[in-house]
């Protein structure tokens, strides 16, 4: 074990750290994610050590994948490290029962997972699976989240339009004009009246844009006012599957959307799942082409993984998986050219 009075030292070293260091973090929400297999991201506020604040995005797996390694570094029964110390309790995999129910339950366990894990020794603190783990990054600055039940969208305070908008550039911002009063039902929404100029700062969800108007900054629903100029749209960041499926009387081309990273590989049975969920059948088979060009089936997990490492010697289109499915019915061999001594499920040709 490592000594205490040595932690001591380090705990009392906390003002030399950098200031993009997390000193606290709490999960405001859940987001329901459609992936492979739908799935449930946690919505997490991390404050930085200087003062900053941002939403991160993470999975219950990315949880558990730095316990694991921070289980292997830094446990009590580690041997990978001269310093040990006490890790928080993360709850367990579950396997039966409904992800929303699953993802909600785990809230307040992990918070206080999270609240431990910040309380741990500097130099756990600085363990680069940590400080991966709570960085801002691209992906986390692309989403919006659609609610925030557990924690209010946080806001700016800009003491006037000047300070946050130089005078030449006004015409080129966004800004909206309100069509009706809205008073602000607390300090965090912004109140103005009928034909009121707001100047944008950014867009919370769907429904609610924050905004400054008369050196006041607040949220406020964005049908209480007309846009004149937007803000600057968000990139896509919705991925796509290119299918082509075979029917009796008709084929067609479909983009199937997941919001799964591209460098990810869905398992033979989500897959299947995802495509008979779109086509709406059941007697369908999924395959892919190999480098040939001949149509190849696939039955198992370790298909699907071949199959996505062919596709990464093609190019690609942004946003879109670099392997495509093609989508046939079981019985229909018809699809297939096979050669002799070659059985249909084996390397097979399209017609």
């Amino acid at each position: 074990m490592s000594n205490p009075n040595f932690l001591f030292l380090l705990h009392s070293d906390f003002d030399q750290l950098p200031d993009d260091v997390p000193v606290s973090a709490n999960i405001a929400d859940i987001e329901e994610k459609k992936g492979f297999t739908n799935y449930y991201m946690f919505v997490i506020e991390v404050k930085l050590k200087g003062g900053g604040r941002y939403l991160i995005f993470r999975r219950y797996r990315e949880f558990y994948a730095l316990h694991t390694k921070l289980e292997e570094r830094y446990g009590a029964e580690s041997n990978n490290s001269p310093f040990t110390c006490t890790l928080p309790v993360l709850p367990g995999k579950v396997f039966v029962g409904a992800k929303r129910e699953i993802a909600e339950s785990r809230i307040p366990i992990l918070n206080v997972y999270i609240k431990n894990l910040l309380c741990l020794p500097a130099w756990v603190l600085m363990d680069e699976d940590v400080r991966l783990f709570f960085y801002h990054s691209t992906f986390d600055g692309e989403q919006v989240p659609h609610r925030l039940r557990r924690l209010r969208p946080r806001t700016r305070r800009v003491k006037s339009i000047s300070d946050h908008v130089p005078i030449f550039d006004r015409t080129a911002a966004p800004r909206a004009e309100a069509l009706f009063d809205y008073p602000g039902t607390n300090k965090l929404e912004l109140s103005f009246k009928k034909g009121d100029l707001i100047y944008l700062l950014s867009r919370v969800n769907k429904d609610w844009l924050e905004g400054t108007a008369g050196g006041a900054t607040g949220i406020f629903p964005s049908a209480f006012v007309k846009i004149i100029k937007g803000l600057p749209q968000q990139e896509d960041t919705v991925n796509k599957i290119r299918c082509y499926y075979y029917g009796d009387t008709m084929s067609t081309i479909r983009d199937v959307s997941v919001e799964e990273d591209l460098s990810s590989v869905p398992s033979f049975k989500d897959l299947m799942e995802l495509m008979r969920q779109e086509f709406h059948q059941d007697d369908i088979v999924l395959n892919y082409r190999d480098l040939d060009g001949d149509l190849i089936r696939l039955l198992s997990d370790q298909d699907v993984e071949l199959m996505v490492a062919q596709s990464r010697r093609r190019p690609s289109e942004k946003h879109f998986f670099p392997w495509k499915l093609h989508i046939t019915h079981k019985d229909d061999l018809g699809v297939y050219n096979t050669s002799p001594g070659i059985g249909a499920t084996q390397t097979v040709g399209a017609t």
